[in-house]
């Protein structure tokens, strides 16, 4: 539900028709900010930013959040600037990963392979959970578990499960019983001292693109074994904490 009359993409439409009088303005997430705060200052920046992506036809991201033919209105010039979406010269929205150019990311397909291998590596068995989705959906209904307080975040539809951040996705993206946000990373068999820096990355990310002025933001990393050298890393970082996670199992007799 909005908390205004019109939803944030509507909005966001104003803005644009107030802001951008010459066909070719730009603007930035900043500037956008800084409109809602002079006119609707109960959306938060987190929301404007989010709804910037998913309007903007050229942002893979977009995807997560399904978006519609009348949120096909910004094109993205990378560096955080943005303009109107152009119908006549723009390359066609992406709708659906068949609309992705992958040829324009090979970059991040060599990543995101990389990444897929390592996640393959990971799954053994036994006592651990059989894929990282698993230990994912267990804690996204049991975030208590992993602290008193700690809820998914959820913004005006937007939630934290596989929240994405600069073409990467969180894990889990929670928010702590005094509101800072938390992201938590997932190892569904041992923690290596390199996640220090994925999880540094996003949190960097968050900072600049989410947080609000009096929101902190922490990591959790979460796996079946921490691993020495990932203590170590973590004892000379702040704003990171370990946990470490084990599964029982029993079968009863039935007669």
């Amino acid at each position: 539900m909005s908390i205004y009359e019109k939803p944030v993409w509507q909005l966001l439409i104003d803005f644009a028709n107030q802001a951008m009088d010459l066909e070719r303005s730009t603007f930035t997430p900043q500037d956008a900010t800084r409109w809602f705060q002079q006119n609707y200052p109960d959306i938060k920046k987190g929301t404007i930013n989010a709804h910037i992506r998913m309007m903007s036809t050229n942002v893979k991201s977009r995807l997560h959040w399904s978006p519609s033919v009348h949120h096909n209105v910004f094109f993205s010039l990378g560096s955080g600037t943005y303009r109107r979406y152009r119908l006549e010269q723009d390359p066609s929205p992406i709708m659906s990963e068949d609309d992705v150019s992958y040829d324009q990311n090979e970059s991040e397909i060599r990543q995101f392979v990389r990444e897929e291998d390592e996640h393959q590596r990971e799954i053994t068995g036994g006592a651990e959970f059989a894929f990282e989705r698993d230990l994912q959906n267990y804690l996204v209904k049991n975030l208590e578990s992993v602290e008193a307080g700690l809820k998914l975040y959820n913004q005006d539809g937007i939630t934290g499960v596989e929240f994405p951040v600069g073409g990467r996705r969180i894990d889990i993206l929670a928010v702590d019983a005094e509101n800072n946000l938390v992201v938590l990373e997932l190892k569904v068999s041992k923690g290596h001292d390199r996640v220090i820096g994925q999880i540094l990355r996003y949190m960097g990310w968050l900072k600049e693109n989410l947080a609000e002025d009096n929101q902190n933001v922490r990591g959790i990393i979460i796996a079946k074994d921490i691993t020495s050298d990932l203590k170590w890393a973590c004892s000379a970082t702040q704003g990171i904490s370990l946990r470490e996670y084990s599964i029982s199992f029993s079968l009863d007799e039935v007669n």
